[in-house]
């Protein structure tokens, strides 16, 4: 039995979840989520709770059960919470600045990069542009767009220049010695 798909999910309130034949749609304060499912599941709301059974004992059937329970959690703590990434930029010169819903970013190249801000989410630059936090209510854009942030510089091992995850721990590599 799968110990992440028997969980139940609490629905708080305020949020609205809407299950049809192949699609879970979730409605809160923060905004919508929709999902499509897949039939070795079933997802049913009971009470302030989804619950997701799998309809086999398959292989593949125990594999979506944890998924769809994981999909439909992040959705509704999404919709109701919001999440947050938070990106940290080391290095000389290195700073990141917002114009509108373009992020600016100086990385020690001869020009700057702009980024635009996907819909649906929101940057924030702090700590003299050493710092973006991204939010949104999608996860998994959330995700996706930081980590296209962080691949535009990737952080070194010898001297931890460029940008990482705030809760991200680069291991560093002692340099040349200099033995003649």
């Amino acid at each position: 039995m799968s110990r992440i798909g028997i969980k139940p999910v609490p629905v708080p309130a305020g949020v609205k979840v809407i299950v049809s034949s192949d699609l879970v749609t979730v409605e809160g304060p923060k905004g919508k989520l929709a999902q499509s499912y897949v039939d070795e599941v079933e997802i049913a709301v009971k009470g302030a709770t989804v619950v997701v059974t799998r309809k086999s004992d398959s292989k593949q059937a125990r594999a979506y059960h944890g998924l769809y329970r994981n999909l439909v959690n992040n959705m509704v703590v999404g919709v109701s919470a919001g999440f947050t990434r938070s990106l940290v930029i080391n290095g000389v010169g290195y700073r990141a600045e917002l114009q509108g819903k373009v992020l600016i970013l100086s990385l020690g190249y001869s020009t700057d990069f702009a980024v635009a801000v996907p819909e649906g989410l929101a940057a924030v630059v702090e700590a003299n542009g050493q710092k973006i936090l991204i939010s949104g209510h999608d996860r998994q854009l959330v995700g996706k767009f930081a980590s296209e942030i962080r691949s535009l510089r990737l952080p070194e091992p010898y001297k931890g220049k460029g940008i990482r995850y705030e809760e991200e721990k680069i291991r560093k590599k002692v340099g040349k010695t200099g033995v003649k």
